[in-house]
């Protein structure tokens, strides 16, 4: 078990990505702790009054020359748009770094896909850093509903190649990342894949009739973080397990989907 941090991390920068998703950049008087692709933060929500349990965000990136830890947040509810409110100078009470993060190959004989839906791209951006640095190709393949929805663009290309879905054809190809013509003419050594469940669930469909090893972020609903109120667990091969405990991060192999 990795050990867990109770910080107040100063914010560096608020960057609006969308009118709808904010980039908060994090960082903290002493180095960051070793933290994983794939682990996340339950950080604490101030002067909002309908919000009573802290809120779990996926750690989007951690710049180790700045000493920086990137959060993408959505805004989807009173707690997300207190936090979109931050300004740079304060403070953010962050628990982390929470759960498993993704099992890194030591090599791969063919490229790596990461495939990210919305705003589970989020995870895979510090994944496909990690998979750079060892020298390993990662390849992205990103959806949403429109152009719109598809967010950090640049800083994925810096990383490998990016291809794109979207559902009103607004950039790339129309469809679902499922649909896309990339899965039907390559050969991929590895899939890691984040987003709404019924594209998760699509996506080890794929990869299991390949023969692919496949790892999921699963996004249940969450409340303490540390697998002691049991709201987040899921079914799997060993019973049912605590997604913020036991994951986020799960192969697929282990999952009950059909």
């Amino acid at each position: 078990m990795s050990k867990k941090y109770l910080s107040d991390l100063e914010v560096c920068a608020v960057e609006r990505l969308s009118p709808r998703h904010v980039l908060i950049k994090l960082t903290h008087s002493e180095p960051l702790p070793d933290i994983l692709p794939g682990q996340f933060v339950e950080v604490r929500v101030e002067n909002s009054p309908e919000t009573f349990l802290r809120r779990p965000i996926s750690v989007n990136y951690v710049d180790r020359e700045l000493n920086q830890l990137w959060l993408l947040v959505a805004e989807v509810g009173s707690g997300t748009r207190h936090l979109a409110e931050l300004k740079p100078g304060e403070c953010l009470d962050c628990l982390y770094p929470l759960g498993n993060g993704f099992t890194l190959p030591s090599a791969a004989d063919a490229p790596v896909l990461l495939i990210g839906g919305g705003v589970g791209t989020a995870p895979l951006l510090f994944l496909g850093k990690q998979l750079q640095d060892r020298s390993i190709h990662p390849v992205f393949l990103l959806g949403g509903r429109s152009a719109g929805d598809i967010l950090e663009v640049e800083l994925f290309r810096q990383l490998g190649d990016v291809f794109f879905t979207t559902e009103d054809g607004s950039l790339g190809e129309r469809g679902f990342v499922t649909d896309h013509s990339l899965l039907q003419k390559n050969t991929f050594s590895h899939i890691y894949c984040c987003g709404p469940k019924p594209m998760m669930m699509a996506v080890a469909r794929y990869a299991n009739s390949r023969g692919i090893d496949c790892e999921v972020s699963l996004e249940n609903k969450m409340a303490c973080g540390l697998g002691a109120c049991l709201c987040c667990v899921e079914k799997t091969v060993e019973g049912n397990l605590r997604v913020c405990e036991d994951g986020p991060v799960f192969n697929v192999k282990k999952l009950l989907w059909k």
